[in-house]
């Protein structure tokens, strides 16, 4: 589904607010930018990463190039004196971008997927083991769409000793850093019709899953990227509102035409009744196709149906109480706007600072792939922050990548401001993006 947010969004790129500036020209001399220094020598900086998006074969993994870069990143902030926390916000494994043709686990289980994951990526998994193992920075990992399903057992696997900032249901997590409650961290997928965990559809098909949709739509976008973004193999039969249907088909309509557009924005060589989509992952055994997945309707007019996901127009309040969303949403409004951006960020401000019951002035999504910070106003009117952290991946249409926030608390005195500012690594240059403050 991530593919849909960076590949279908028409937003603007973000204006650097700054960029590194020259002392002297003339010279050839510039001012280095550290992003990780306080000035003061006393460790209370918190770097925030997420959607690494790593992957078991480089052959189709989305972050391939920018590996050396985030490596040597990795390796300032293990240097960095004044560092106290890096949290790694969702999305550091990917299970989800993987070809819709290909065997996840190669007949094998996900405890050796995943370490198949560290060694394809050995040097960055050996650098962020390095800063577990100093002991100097505390790691935090909270869990993404794309690592959904990874257990904890996996993740300490790979990464002995790093905290897990895990809800008590499978796949979400949000985290506040020790000592600073005021800040809320979690991927930002919770809220999406697409992405949030369904552990009500497919039962009786996968006992126990959670996968939502989403997952089978990135394998067969995964496809589409290895088959070179091919002319179409097939199309869809078009399907017309059920008028006498009721809200229900209503909703199933616009399920329907969720997946027609990204169908044909992402098409593939096959055939949509061929069974191509090999799972064995998360309770599914077995290999389907895109006609299983996409609403059907037998005459014009008469009733939409679906194969897989049967009623999920139906469960998303429920699915919003079991993934502990504060505030719902509507379902026609949740799958409206699955591919918007700017939802995510609506989502943010809504359940964090429009939320009476929220104490929270700074939160950090990651998810949509696209950096950037927004301030409001709480119920109290008073200034909040939000910001995402954007991505490590290594295309990003018409956006950065290489991108990290680094928050620093303010301090006792009463004039002292908490600092938020998102920066880029592009090109091994560090390079701030946008900063805000704050006090609480």
């Amino acid at each position: 589904m991530k593919t849909i947010l960076r590949l279908l969004s028409a937003f603007f790129v973000i204006v650097f607010l700054s960029v590194f500036t020259s002392c002297d020209k003339s010279d050839s001399t510039y001012t280095v930018i550290n992003p990780f220094s306080n000035g003061l020598n006393e460790r209370n900086m918190i770097v925030v990463i997420s959607d690494l998006h790593l992957g078991a074969d480089l052959d189709y993994a989305e972050c391939k190039d920018n590996l050396p870069s985030l490596e040597k990143l990795l390796k300032q902030i293990k240097a960095a004196p004044d560092v106290k926390e890096l949290v790694i916000a969702g999305d550091l494994v990917d299970e989800w971008f993987v070809p819709a043709t290909t065997d996840t686990y190669q007949g094998k289980d996900q405890a050796d997927f995943v370490q198949r994951i560290a060694t394809t990526n050995k040097e960055v998994f050996d650098a962020i083991n390095s800063i577990i193992q100093e002991g100097k920075i505390r790691v935090t990992y909270v869990p993404g769409n794309h690592d959904l399903t990874i257990m904890a057992a996996s993740i300490e696997s790979i990464l002995p000793g790093i905290n897990q900032a895990r809800d008590a249901v499978l796949g979400l997590g949000t985290y506040s850093p020790v000592d600073y409650p005021e800040i809320a961290i979690e991927h930002g997928h919770r809220y999406n019709f697409f992405c949030a965990p369904d552990p009500i559809s497919n039962q009786d098909i996968a006992p126990g899953t959670i996968l939502p949709p989403g997952y089978f739509f990135t394998r067969i976008a995964a496809l589409y990227v290895i088959q070179n973004f091919p002319l179409p193999g097939d199309t869809l039969p078009v399907i017309s509102q059920n008028i006498s249907g009721g809200e229900s088909q209503d909703l199933l309509f616009r399920y329907w035409k969720k997946w027609a557009m990204t169908v044909k924005m992402f098409p593939i060589t096959n055939r949509f009744d061929e069974a191509i989509i090999h799972t064995n992952v998360n309770g599914f055994t077995g290999i389907y196709s895109v006609n299983d997945l996409v609403p059907y309707q037998l005459s014009p007019g008469g009733l939409i149906n679906v194969s897989l996901y049967n009623g999920i127009q139906d469960n998303w309040e429920a699915r919003q109480t079991l993934n502990n969303v504060p505030i719902h949403i509507s379902s026609a409004e949740a799958i409206d706007s699955v591919i918007s951006n700017t939802e995510t960020d609506h989502q943010a401000i809504l359940q964090y600072f429009m939320n009476s019951a929220s104490d929270k002035r700074i939160v950090v999504f990651g998810h949509t792939h696209e950096p950037k910070i927004v301030t409001s106003e709480n119920l109290d009117s008073k200034k909040c922050v939000y910001v995402n952290s954007g991505t490590w991946i290594d295309h990003n249409p018409d956006k950065t990548t290489m991108n990290f926030v680094v928050i620093t608390p303010q301090s006792v005195e009463v004039s002292s401001k908490t600092l938020v500012k998102l920066y880029n690594f592009e090109n091994e240059v560090v390079t701030i993006m946008a900063e805000e403050s704050l006090h609480y």
